[in-house]
């Protein structure tokens, strides 16, 4: 049987592709027309963080059958791709990294290092009593490999932890009991896939169900949190932020959510490790493997074979 070529936008992933048995990893450049092997090439790892505009490659590979993603966030290439093309995800390759961010900014709001940075630049000596994380009621939206990841961070740290998915299941909460569940924690957590049932899913009625004080901090996509109602309860300083992600992305420059009270505010960074990229060509290594031996990749999003 002839190998099963892959266009991979990585020299070092090809690396790590050539390893799978019956495997024939070629290097593509996103922003330069597709090799010759784009013809017969049945496979393709999508750019890393790619955007609606990278699923038109598709249309220059006559023989795909499987697109293979690097990060877990799937909304770009949801229902773009072409019949009989399946979709398969990087989820377990990020988690790690995008809990420790997590836990980073919740102790970052809370210790106020935010505020002493500020105060260093400005030569101050900004002495007072900050808060604490220990004692804290943390709600985590989000049950899978990263809210559970999340959660195995968060626990030396004496907090208590609601977990909330979909649907109920034992040690998980439905989201049908998010408005009961918000006002009793003091910090809620996003970490779930951009889907049109969760877009906007945080509007101006989820955030005003939070109680005073409370934290929002988003790990997810932007398009979860309505930019607006967000940046109004910013304004009125009822409750504060830390987001990684927003809507628009990249956020531009002079928008009202820069210089918004209460907000840590990072540049979409939550996965940006030294590792990352080498965690997830071995994530697509296993789905790609699998779908060399005529089976379907365990992170199957969409399709069939």
């Amino acid at each position: 049987m002839s190998p099963v070529t892959v266009l991979v936008p990585h020299a070092e992933g090809a690396e790590i592709l050539s390893e799978v048995d019956g495997l024939h990893p070629v290097v593509y450049d996103p922003d330069r027309p597709l090799p010759d092997e784009a013809a017969t090439a049945r496979a393709l790892v999508g750019p890393f963080l790619a955007t609606s505009d990278a699923v038109t490659m598709t249309e220059q590979m006559p023989q795909l059958e499987l697109v293979q993603l690097l990060t877990a966030g799937a909304e770009a290439w949801i229902g773009e791709l072409p019949d009989g093309v399946a979709l398969s995800d990087g989820r377990g390759a990020h988690g790690g990294a995008t809990a420790e961010w997590v836990v980073a900014v919740l102790l970052a709001v809370y210790r106020h290092l935010d505020r002493f940075v500020r105060a260093q630049d400005r030569g101050v000596w900004d002495y007072h009593q900050t808060e604490e994380l220990a004692g804290k009621k943390i709600m985590i939206i989000g049950a899978g490999d990263v809210g559970e990841k999340t959660r195995a961070r968060l626990e030396p740290f004496d907090v208590e932890i609601t977990m909330v998915g979909r649907s109920a299941r034992a040690g998980v909460h439905g989201w049908e009991e998010l408005p009961t569940l918000l006002p009793e924690h003091d910090a809620t957590v996003l970490i779930v896939p951009l889907t049109d049932e969760t877009r906007g899913m945080v509007d101006a009625e989820f955030l005003a169900a939070m109680p005073d004080g409370a934290l929002l901090v988003n790990g997810a996509r932007g398009p979860v949190c309505d930019t607006d109602a967000l940046t109004a309860e910013l304004a009125s300083g009822r409750i504060r932020a830390a987001v990684d992600v927003t809507d628009p992305e990249p956020l531009p420059e002079g928008h009202p959510l820069y210089s918004a009270p209460g907000l840590l505010l990072t540049p979409h960074v939550g996965g940006s490790v030294p590792l990352a990229m080498r965690r997830a060509y071995r994530v697509a290594a296993e789905q790609l493997a699998a779908f060399v031996r005529g089976e379907q990749p365990p992170n199957l999003v969409t399709g069939a074979y």
